[in-house]
């Protein structure tokens, strides 16, 4: 039996939210092509069910105890820590999330350092190797992307990251189209330590109701908006109300931006951009939720909410530590 922590670590837009929706089999982290989209730690649970035995494989190993008698493996519990992306920070905010990320390279059992394949090598990518040259965690690198570059193009990543550090192993994916991903997990569970199971077999995730109320709001915020917008914009949800199962759930949240000229980029002309947003946002919590939503929004401007410590812990945006 194997349990344990395995942290997904990277550069912004390295696919780590993706992988790890991929993996649990539904959405805990939101996606979006914007940098730092993720914005603190989010935690999904994945209890792997005893694997068949064949019996040739009985036959090698004749140490294995009852479960293999039965013709199963038992397997185990994966906690998979999906961690912002790796970044100069800029801000208070920034700060808290490249600190989390690096807290949770030492925190682990396994790391999984993930790396976009299908963009040229860049200094974040040397910055990302040199912070794990004192690392002693068993590191599997996630070549992720190989569904956007040709095949040939992949042996050489592969040869120049295998000089680059000492990887316990390396293996391409797609998050996207869940190529290997199969493999990796397989890999993730080797290497893990043997234990009991760390949380309740019906836990999924550290993170509440209400952070996930807001994510998806943003979500629909990055999907919709200009490109310059996504790094000051955060969603504070002022009420969450879903006592009575009789009527719809009721959603109030405030989007934040820093500047004056940035809320009617949110508001749209005569309020059609925020209608979108929260048509949007409504229909994926109802999904979410099985039950009717009323949401609604209002946005509001905030200068300098990124570096405001109680605003940050408001929304979610974690201390490392904490």
């Amino acid at each position: 039996m194997k349990s344990g922590f395995v942290s997904f670590v990277g550069r912004p837009n390295a696919g780590k939210s993706t992988l790890l929706n991929r993996i649990i089999g539904q959405k805990l982290a939101i996606v979006s092509d914007k940098p730092q989209t993720t914005r603190t730690r989010v935690i999904g649970v994945k209890n792997y069910p005893p694997s068949p035995l064949t019996a040739a494989t009985a036959r090698q190993v004749p140490s294995l105890p009852s479960a293999a008698t039965s013709g199963q493996v038992a397997q185990g519990q994966v906690v998979f820590v999906d961690t912002p992306g790796v970044h100069k920070p800029t801000h208070r905010m920034n700060v808290r999330m490249v600190d989390v990320a690096l807290e949770a390279m030492r925190e682990v059992d396994v790391l999984t350092l993930m790396l976009d394949v299908s963009v040229k090598p860049g200094p974040g990518d040397r910055h990302m190797l040199e912070l794990m040259k004192d690392v002693t965690t068993p590191t599997i690198l996630a070549l992720n992307k190989i569904d956007l570059i040709a095949k040939p193009k992949l042996l050489p990543i592969i040869d120049q990251y295998r000089h680059a550090h000492p990887f316990v192993e390396i293996v391409p994916i797609s998050a996207v189209d869940g190529t290997n991903v199969d493999t990796l997990e397989r890999l993730i569970l080797q290497y893990l330590p043997e234990g009991e199971p760390i949380y309740p077999a019906d836990y999924l995730t550290d993170q509440t109701e209400r952070f996930y109320v807001g994510e998806i709001v943003r979500e629909q915020v990055l999907q919709h908006t200009h490109d310059e917008l996504p790094f000051s914009t955060a969603v504070v949800v002022d009420k969450f109300d879903d006592a009575e199962h009789d009527r719809p759930m009721q959603l109030y949240c405030t989007i934040l931006v820093d500047r004056e000229s940035q809320k009617p980029i949110v508001v749209g002309k005569g309020g059609a951009m925020i209608k979108t947003i929260g048509t949007a946002a409504r229909l994926a919590l109802e999904e979410h939720f099985e039950r009717r939503v009323f949401l609604d929004l209002h946005v509001k401007v905030k200068s300098e909410w990124r570096d405001d410590e109680r605003l940050l812990d408001q929304i979610g945006v974690q201390n490392a530590g904490r």
